[in-house]
Formats: structure tokens, C-alpha cells, sequence
């Protein structure tokens, strides 16, 4: 083998997946909470997205259910899977802000899970719901600028069944972003991996309150 067609050949196995992306096949997920204020003034007003309508209220909506190895994850998996309906999409809008979240969450993340549509909404609901959201976050009157880690602690606080290890928040744009937290494929509580496990450090991350 030429020198050339040896470097080809280690080039395209470090380009091939470590781990082949099958629905189904995945170790946990990752609960995925939106800070929807600050999704909004960072991108989704100006996407004209039904999410931050004036008449909407939303706070930590679900961003996502991910499917997750323990190191990295699946995304646009082959499925043979239906996909979901219009109208299921749209009846995640209460908790996902829209029904077009809904579905890209189905595409991307969804597909993997092995579950059909129905129940991996049905799945993405109950862990949501097991999440009890720190209600001062929902009082807040005027922006503030905090420590992240106190994003933190109030969910520790709230929901004591958690972990510093099961949780982590992250930041974008100097704003509080999301909280992500890590879960059994059964929706138990559990240490996330060394690569969502990332907090972000900010002391000064700025937190919009619920318009």
C-alpha cells in the first residue's frame, strides 16, 4: 500500500464513528430546561417563533430528552418509526414552547430513543414533570446578573433527589442558559458524563425575567 492510500485510509478511520448511531442503543438520557426568556432574546424573536408570543408565560420549558452514551451521543437516527403528526407535535407546545420544537427534538434526538413518537413525547413529559422548577425564577420583576451556581443550588434545593453530579448549567452569550439534567433510561437520577458535566462558571451570568 502506497503512502498516500495508507493516509487515506487512517484519514477515513478517524472520520468514522467511534460508535454506530442505532435507535434504541443508548446508556442514559439528558433532560434538557430552556431558560425561554433568554432563547428569546437571543434568537427566538427575531424567528418570529410562537414561543415568545406576547400572550406566552413560558419559563424553563423543555428543550430536550436526549438519548446519550457515556461518552457522546446519537442524533438523526435511522428509525422505522412513523413520524409524529402534526398534531402531537403541536399538543408539546405547552411545555415545549412550539409544536416546530417539538418535531426538531423528534428528528434529532427523538429517533434514537428505539420509541415511537407517542411515547417518546409521553417519556419527555413524566421527566419533565418529576422536575420541580424553583418558583423564584418565575418572580423575577427585572433582569438580574448572578452566579450560575446558584441556578444550581435552588434545583438542588427543590428537588433533593439530585445530585451536583447529576445536573449541570450551562451558558451562552453571558446569560444562563440551560439546566441539564442527567437520567436514567428509567427517569431515575444519575451522574452525568464527563462531558455534560461541564458547569458553566460565570459569577455574573445574566438571568431575563418572564415577560
Amino acid at each position: 500500500m502506497t503512502f498516500a492510500a495508507r493516509a487515506f485510509a487512517a484519514l477515513a478511520l478517524l472520520a468514522s464513528p467511534l460508535r454506530a448511531e442505532t435507535a434504541g442503543e443508548f446508556d442514559y438520557y439528558v433532560l434538557a430546561l430552556s431558560w425561554s426568556p433568554g432563547w428569546c432574546a437571543r434568537e427566538g424573536e427575531a424567528r418570529g417563533s410562537e414561543q415568545c408570543g406576547a400572550s406566552r408565560d413560558h419559563g424553563w420549558v423543555l428543550h430536550g430528552l436526549w438519548p446519550q452514551y457515556e461518552t457522546g451521543w446519537p442524533d438523526y437516527c435511522a428509525t422505522p418509526q412513523a413520524p409524529p403528526s402534526r398534531a402531537r407535535t403541536g399538543a408539546m407546545a405547552d411545555i415545549m414552547g412550539s409544536g416546530g420544537s417539538a418535531w426538531h427534538q423528534w428528528k434529532k434526538h427523538g429517533t434514537c430513543s428505539g420509541l415511537s413518537p407517542d411515547a417518546y413525547f409521553e417519556t419527555a413529559r413524566a421527566a419533565y414533570e418529576r422536575v420541580t422548577r424553583p418558583e423564584e425564577f418565575r418572580r423575577l420583576e427585572r433582569e438580574i446578573t448572578l452566579p450560575t451556581s446558584l441556578v444550581e443550588e435552588a434545583f438542588l434545593r427543590d428537588n433533593p433527589e439530585l445530585t451536583a453530579d447529576g445536573l449541570t448549567v450551562t451558558c451562552r452569550d453571558g446569560m444562563v442558559q440551560e439546566v441539564r439534567i442527567c437520567l436514567t433510561r428509567d427517569l431515575e437520577p444519575r451522574d452525568c458524563g464527563a462531558d455534560v458535566i461541564r458547569d458553566c462558571a460565570l459569577s455574573d451570568a445574566l438571568m431575563l425575567p418572564i415577560r
